[in-house]
């Protein structure tokens, strides 16, 4: 069996730990950071707005195919019972 050699320790991995430790905000002046604050509004806003023309042309897309819909596609979507009113 071989014998547990001591670890040694380097003194540049202590200090890739504290540097890791420190956060990209701390090393970033706030003048960097309030632009890519601002930048991930407007992203985000822009994401939105998207998001909201798709709903709106998936809208208007239902809307238009409801409206070419032939009298037998209406009926046979109807969920009456036809049979009750004879």
């Amino acid at each position: 069996m071989k014998k547990k050699q001591p670890q040694k320790q380097n003194s540049s991995k202590s200090q890739e730990k504290n540097s890791s430790s420190l956060k990209l905000g701390d090393m970033l002046n706030q003048d960097i950071m309030s632009q890519l604050r601002q930048k991930q509004q407007e992203l985000n806003a822009a994401e939105v707005e998207k998001k909201a023309a798709q709903e709106e042309k998936k809208r208007a897309e239902r809307k238009q195919r409801e409206k070419n819909k032939s009298f037998e596609e209406l009926l046979g979507e109807s969920n009456l019972n036809w049979k009750n009113y004879k």
